[in-house]
């Protein structure tokens, strides 16, 4: 579904990616996992068209969208949730929600509710003000809002960063329920050992290059994959 082939970004003369090729098959879970600064996010960013790249394509179905707008990616079908939720705090977890279907011109009764069905606690908040609500709830907000534009891939950044553990585990459910419901996931998460254990595929990111590969199972079974990320030698 996802291609992207020897991609290069730079900021300000530094190579922040350095010619990356990576796949994200349809109805598969694949996440990207590598330490602060090893280029997880602007790989994110270019592929929904925040960063343009130096070099290298990136394609979704086929077709080259290396260079189109973000506007332009959304429609083909890719959605991001940023890092740090990116919710607007001063509307409600509704009119948030409905923000994600700005493209749309269809009926968004149908969509909206399989959010009550996916995010109970959302619909029991649909009125209040988003910026109120707890940081795993904003977290699920920014997921809903996401999946209103009907996307075949969503891409999550960091879900899990600055929350308590048992909502993490709840974020992850939902990860695993969506994907069970069809949509294809790329994510991008620091929590290795929750990140490896939900992908069907793993890429591990190092300064800028894909330094392994592989079953997200296998990976979390690699000696130095443990030593590097989970903090255990055994």
């Amino acid at each position: 579904m996802l291609k992207i082939e020897d991609l290069k970004v730079s900021y300000g003369g530094i190579e922040a990616v350095k010619g990356i090729s990576l796949e994200v098959p349809e109805n598969t879970i694949a996440t990207l996992i590598g330490a602060n600064g090893a280029g997880k996010s602007t790989v994110l960013r270019s592929i929904v068209g925040l960063v343009k790249p130096v070099s290298g394509d990136i394609s979704f179905n086929g077709e080259s969208i290396t260079g189109l707008t973000s506007d332009q990616i959304v429609s083909r079908g890719i959605t991001l949730v940023p890092e740090g939720r990116r919710i607007f705090p001063n509307l409600t977890v509704l009119e948030n929600i409905k923000i994600g279907a700005y493209m749309r011109k269809d009926d968004l009764s149908e969509d909206i509710a399989w959010m009550n069905d996916l995010f109970p606690r959302l619909k029991e908040r649909s009125w209040q003000l988003a910026g109120t609500l707890s940081g795993g709830e904003q977290q699920m907000l920014a997921v809903a809002r996401a999946l209103m534009s009907k996307p075949k891939l969503i891409m999550m950044d960091e879900p899990s960063l600055g929350l308590a553990p048992l909502v993490v585990k709840g974020i992850f459910d939902i990860i695993k329920e969506i994907h069970k419901q069809g949509m294809t996931i790329l994510l991008i998460e620091q929590n290795a050992n929750l990140a490896l254990k939900a992908a069907d595929i793993g890429y591990v990111l190092e300064t800028g290059s894909i330094v392994m590969q592989g079953e997200g199972k296998e990976l979390l079974k690699d000696q130095s994959i443990r030593e590097a990320y989970l903090g255990k030698s055994k």
